[in-house]
């Protein structure tokens, strides 16, 4: 089994890592456009080799497409299309390409009519921190998660079967959805908690001037919450943007529910903060 990633960063570094480790992957290539993380990614042994897209492609089983969405949306068509041209060349074509962004119906849309759709696996391992490039892969980053898996009967069992294989052998268990849900359920549980930790940050940045009181008083609480706020901006500028109506939704809840406070606050309502405080403890239920 030969695997080729593209986008050599936490993500795709760290499922290079374990799909080399753990015997799924006989031989891991690469691709990357910052020829500082491609140099190294190879030094620190992620990939066995660097390539341009089209031999990594050419020479793999299975590709990885874990680059930021937007950038996935144009190069997902330009690997269909070179597997189509290998079908039409050789008389038939059995690789197949997985991407692993956090927004689906787009890039579900950009191949529903290719030809060779049934070769595409859309799949959103649901795992991660706030680093980013070839520095922040590590092993174990998927065990014990869940991978969503969109719009399977539109690609070929077979593929989907191997995709099966790849996340079970990173320990994920696996989550089946349409496209449209998942985008719906990650702006909630994912995408809203991002823009939170980058709206928090922005407001103690402005109202406290003075960096080294932050860094003194920070606990905690305040650096767990604004710890995401340190995730890098070309990964979730197109998140952000192809998931837009979904996230105006839920930021316009989450606005209601910080004027709720608000309001009790101004008010000196403690009996209204206990209830609002009281009314979120429920999550406790869901999340231990």
């Amino acid at each position: 089994m030969k695997v080729g990633i593209i986008g050599l960063g936490l993500i795709g570094g760290s499922m290079a890592i374990d799909l080399k480790r753990r015997g799924f992957a006989d031989e891991i290539t690469g691709v990357e456009a910052d020829s500082v993380n491609a140099a190294a990614a190879e030094k620190i042994g992620l990939v066995d080799r660097v390539l341009t897209l089209e031999e990594c492609v050419k020479e793999s089983d299975l590709i990885v497409l874990a680059v930021p969405v937007g950038a996935a949306v144009k190069m997902l068509p330009e690997i269909l299309d070179m597997f189509r041209a290998e079908e039409t060349a050789s008389g038939s074509c059995r690789k197949t390409v997985i991407d692993v962004c956090s927004t689906k119906e787009q890039l579900s849309k950009t191949a529903h009519y290719h030809p060779m759709r049934t070769h595409y696996v859309a799949t959103h391992p649901m795992a991660g921190t706030e680093y980013s490039g070839p520095w922040a892969a590590m092993p174990g980053l998927f065990d014990g998660r869940a991978c969503i898996i969109c719009n399977q009967e539109e690609s070929s069992p077979a593929a989907v079967h191997l995709v099966e294989k790849l996340y079970d052998c990173l320990n994920m268990r696996p989550i089946y959805m349409n496209a449209s849900s998942h985008d719906v359920h990650t702006a909630y549980v994912s995408h809203i908690s991002h823009i939170t930790s980058f709206a928090l940050a922005l407001t103690v940045l402005d109202k406290e001037k003075n960096e080294k009181h932050i860094f003194d008083l920070a606990s905690g609480g305040f650096s767990s919450t604004v710890r995401l706020a340190k995730s890098n901006a070309d990964m979730w500028v197109p998140i952000f943007s192809q998931n837009r109506e979904n996230l105006i939704k839920v930021i316009d809840t989450y606005i209601e529910k910080v004027r709720a406070f608000r309001q009790a606050i101004d008010g000196f309502d403690e009996d209204g903060i206990r209830a609002l405080i009281e009314d979120a403890n429920r999550i406790k239920r869901i999340i231990r």
